[in-house]
């Protein structure tokens, strides 16, 4: 089976923004990624979007995984921390032999190092959103780097 492998896309930008629309979450079994730690087959549920958003600090994946389906394998990063948020479904997490129950509202982060694998435990789609960034790489302790500009809104009319 020939099958192409379906990428997000920039839909909109601007010269401080860039927009994608990768579809409702339940279709996200339509994205596949190929895995070189599985012969380079296509595995379903999952899309980067690192790209199609132009990011520069943050590589970002939504992810469906199926009632029943898991990791295969443990991995660790070499340079980043991963953060987990769950939004539908019931799982397992283990990193470093420790197991524990995802679901959600559950958030997660591992550090590079951490050995990490999931599974999905119940009988409907495991959805999660994983953002990477470089470990360390927030330059102060603040946790809000925003601040107010004072300039009009401009909302659509309905």
């Amino acid at each position: 089976m020939n099958e192409a492998i379906l990428q997000a896309s920039t839909a909109e930008t601007g010269p401080h923004f860039s927009a994608s629309h990768v579809g409702p979450m339940a279709e996200l079994a339509r994205y596949r990624f190929r895995l070189p730690a599985l012969g380079n087959r296509p595995v379903p549920g999952k899309v980067f979007l690192r790209e199609a958003l132009h990011a520069t600090g943050v590589e970002l994946s939504l992810n469906s995984l199926p009632a029943g389906a898991g990791t295969p394998f443990l991995h660790a990063h070499r340079e980043n921390e991963e953060i987990y948020v769950f939004l539908r479904g019931s799982g397992e997490f283990q990193v470093d032999g420790q197991v524990f129950p995802v679901g959600e509202g559950s958030l997660v982060r591992i550090a590079p190092d951490g050995r990490r694998a999931f599974r999905n435990t119940g009988e409907q789609a495991l959805e999660f959103i994983v953002l990477q960034v470089r470990a360390g790489s927030m330059s102060s302790l603040a946790t809000e780097d925003g601040y107010m500009v004072r300039e009009e809104l401009h909302w659509a009319e309905a």
